[in-house]
C-alpha cells in the first residue's frame, strides 16, 4: 500500500489521495466552514500556533489548517500528482 503524502508545514502530512481542495482562507465562506467543522469537531489545526494561510478539505469532510500558503501547498500536491503518473521504471531516485 503505496500512499503519497503531502508535506502541509512542520512535520504535519496528509494523504494526498484524499485531498478535494485546497483553498485561500480569506472569504467569508471558508471562515464559515472553518467555524462548522470546528463546531462538528472536524477541523484539525496544523498551523503549530501560525497564522491560517491555507484550509485543505479533505474526502472524509474534515478541514485541516495550514500555515503554509495554498499556491504552495498547490505546487506540492501537482509535484505528487506528476510523479505519481510517471511509471516507476521512468522515476528517478532523489
Amino acid at each position: 500500500m503505496d500512499q503519497a503524502l503531502l508535506n502541509i508545514g512542520f512535520g504535519s502530512t496528509v494523504v494526498s489521495d484524499r485531498v478535494v481542495a485546497i483553498v485561500s482562507p480569506n472569504s467569508s465562506p471558508m471562515k464559515r466552514l472553518k467555524d462548522e467543522a470546528r463546531e462538528d469537531r472536524r477541523l484539525i489545526d496544523a498551523t503549530y500556533g501560525r497564522r491560517t494561510r491555507s484550509i485543505i478539505i479533505l474526502d472524509s469532510n474534515h478541514v485541516v489548517l495550514s500555515a503554509i500558503q495554498a499556491e504552495t501547498i498547490s505546487q506540492r500536491f501537482a509535484v505528487l500528482k506528476d510523479v505519481g503518473s510517471e511509471p516507476a521504471a521512468a522515476r528517478q531516485p532523489v
